[in-house]
């Protein structure tokens, strides 16, 4: 996978933008490394990368305004690379569009596995990986009141308009219709969808769920306090 995958990875301090391009590369995968949020922009315009890594705090365009730019023009997978974990920050970044983030500092090895998970599922966004991980989506339209999951043409439609999901909330959503009317902990979809196999955190799920409810319907996912969620039948 790696080594065909190009990165366009938006950092602004030196050694850490030298340090991780250094450390990508040797992992087979190609990268373009931007100091600022404005060349980073043209950078992705101009290259189409597979992947984009983006630094939260960068000068010109914040990353998470980067983010959003780039979500308004592609469904690329996005992963925001922020300082603190608890920052509002990773959240907004969430919300811009990301579908995944890196707390800094990070070890090369974690990052690396982090984005091929994040290209694993975009390259497989109509189904699982196989084994318990994988969804039970498949075959067919589903249909839930005025929603119509089409499963097969990944395509989805709402009182017959088409709504536009990434293959993140694509994903998110195949999980909820293959098993409607069931509770769905974060955790179990942190693993099924986001590929995680440690602990993640839960807020990338709550976030996806939001953004998933201004395009389906805010009452067709219910939250179940203290367990997770489910797709109303």
């Amino acid at each position: 996978m790696a080594d065909q995958t190009h990165v366009l990875f938006v950092e602004d301090d030196d050694v850490i933008r030298e340090a991780t391009q250094l450390a990508l590369e040797r992992d087979g995968f190609v990268v373009t490394a931007q100091p600022d949020g404005l060349s980073g922009l043209a950078s992705f315009r101009a290259n189409r990368p597979d992947i984009a890594l983006l630094d939260v705090m960068v000068p010109g365009l914040d990353g998470v305004s980067l983010c959003r730019r780039i979500r308004d023009e592609s469904t690329v997978p996005v992963i925001m690379l922020s300082a603190r974990a608890d920052s509002i920050d990773v959240v907004l970044g969430l919300e811009a569009g990301a579908d995944d983030y890196v707390t800094k500092p990070f070890d090369g090895a974690v990052l690396v596995a982090r984005i091929r998970a994040v290209l694993r599922r975009f390259g497989h966004a109509g189904g699982g990986q196989g084994g318990d991980s994988g969804s039970a989506a498949s075959g067919g339209v589903l249909t839930f009141g005025d929603l119509e999951v089409d499963t097969e043409g990944m395509e989805v439609r709402r009182a017959g308009q088409p709504v536009a999901l990434t293959p993140t909330e694509m994903r998110l959503l195949l999980e909820f219709s293959s098993a409607p009317g069931t509770v769905l902990s974060r955790d179990k979809l942190l693993e099924r969808v986001w590929d995680y196999g440690w602990g993640g955190d839960t807020r990338v799920v709550d976030v996806h769920v939001q953004r998933l409810r201004t395009k389906i319907g805010q009452d067709r996912i219910e939250t179940v306090r203290g367990f997770g969620y489910k797709l109303k039948a």
